[in-house]
């Protein structure tokens, strides 16, 4: 079996006992960690008008970090395209890939907007990209992703010729059909294979008691965001001291469906099944914690557990940015 690649979808989350800019600089502490790790990928998410994310402008973030790492790709999960001019985004990411050649992703979704004209806005962008499209046409344009959770944005990511993701923790039923939908029209439209990646939700920790500390965090914040209480994530003290409602806890069994968490043997098995089960040979691991230092160990746990190719100066690196 391929050796399985990770990689990180970074939504710059905010915990109760920190501050918006705290959370952007755990951000870039978080991806030289990533990058020290052997991680293949470094995505910062997209969010508007949440307490719970600082992550508002991805192409901003996404040039921080290309500033401070130096081998990994760096890229966005995505841009909402619906919000923005096509052009304007072939400009900033022409800037990004000039100047940080064959490292620049441009991950694209379609929420942010009306829908309609999705399909053509996106072939819009994919040709501003090409060879004469905007100013500056970037040596190695980046590379274009659809992020989507459904067999449509599948579809239409095989048809483009553009890479594609899925967001399991979006919807963790239906993967394997919409990738089966993307390879098709991908080898028909281009010639090529197609190769995805699956984003999934995950936690682990030490132990699996701690693990699971660190879920309820996270399934109570999910819970309150869906009865209509956004706020930064809760604290593990909030959290152990809450007494849950009934709405609560049937919005949390909702979501833990789509949330891997448990020990670091316990989530390699269950992220090795679910590759094997989409046919991908990368995962996209996102991690929600209130606090970063969590986060970062949570993403170190996973290195180990699937061998990431990290020297041991990356990792003895990796280490001093844990102890900061």
């Amino acid at each position: 079996m391929t050796k399985l690649r990770l990689s990180v979808l970074d939504q710059t989350p905010v915990g109760e006992d920190h501050t918006p800019d705290q959370a952007l600089r755990a951000s870039v502490d978080l991806a030289r960690a990533a990058e020290s790790l052997g991680y293949t990928r470094y995505w910062a998410a997209e969010h508007h008008g949440s307490p719970g994310f600082a992550s508002s402008a991805p192409e901003i973030l996404a040039g921080a970090l290309l500033a401070h790492t130096s081998r990994m790709r760096i890229g966005t999960g995505g841009v909402l395209l619906p919000r923005y001019a096509p052009a304007k985004v072939a400009e900033v990411f022409g800037v990004l890939a000039s100047l940080y050649p064959g490292r620049v992703d441009l991950g694209i979704g379609r929420a942010g907007g009306p829908a309609r004209d999705f399909p053509q806005r996106l072939a819009d962008l994919r040709l501003l990209l090409g060879e004469g499209g905007v100013v500056p046409h970037a040596p190695v344009p980046p590379q274009m992703w659809l992020l989507g959770a459904g067999r449509e944005s599948a579809r239409l990511a095989g048809l483009l010729g553009t890479e594609f993701a899925f967001g399991h923790f979006f919807s963790p039923v239906g993967g394997p059909e919409a990738f089966q939908d993307y390879r098709d029209r991908f080898r028909t439209a281009t010639g090529r294979p197609a190769g995805g990646a699956l984003a999934v939700r995950v936690v682990t920790a030490d132990s699996a008691a701690r693990a699971e500390e660190l879920a309820q965090s996270l399934l109570l914040w999910r819970a309150r965001k869906d009865l209509g209480e956004d706020a930064p994530l809760p604290s593990y003290g909030t959290t152990r001291g809450h007494r849950w409602t009934g709405a609560e806890l049937e919005r949390a069994e909702v979501h833990r469906t789509a949330l891997v968490s448990g020990a670091p043997e316990q989530v390699h098995a269950v992220l090795a099944g679910l590759a094997a089960r989409h046919g991908v040979d990368e995962l996209i691991v996102n991690t929600l914690t209130a606090d970063p230092a969590d986060r970062r160990r949570s993403y170190e746990l996973l290195a180990d557990a699937f061998g990431l190719a990290a020297g041991e100066e990356s990792r003895t690196e990796a280490a001093a940015l844990a102890g900061r």
